[in-house]
């Protein structure tokens, strides 16, 4: 039965991982495949960004609390869809792109 416990905490961990890097795929577009572009000209780069950091943007953006570089409307659409446990796996994802 541990084993079995095991098994599901391992595969969930993977999941979650995986399910960081599929729902970036949204982001990909704009920021590029490993966060190297200034999306549409104005953004920072991310790649290598802080968990912590992109979590608090991501939140402002979905809030409609933050606007940079005028980004608000178009990033708020981007994560309105996405929940907590979404936005930290995004946020974990791009934290460890190199």
């Amino acid at each position: 039965m541990k084993k079995i416990a095991i098994a599901m905490l391992l595969a969930g961990s993977t999941l979650l991982m995986a399910d960081g890097a599929a729902a970036y795929a949204k982001c990909a577009g704009c920021h590029g495949a490993n966060g190297e572009k200034a999306a549409l000209g104005k953004s920072a780069v991310i790649t290598g960004q802080d968990a912590a950091k992109t979590v608090e943007q991501l939140n402002g953006y979905k809030a409609g609390t933050l606007n940079q570089h005028g980004m608000g409307a178009l990033m708020k659409g981007q994560v309105a869809s996405m929940d907590d446990a979404a936005i930290k796996a995004v946020a974990d994802h791009i934290a460890a792109m190199k």
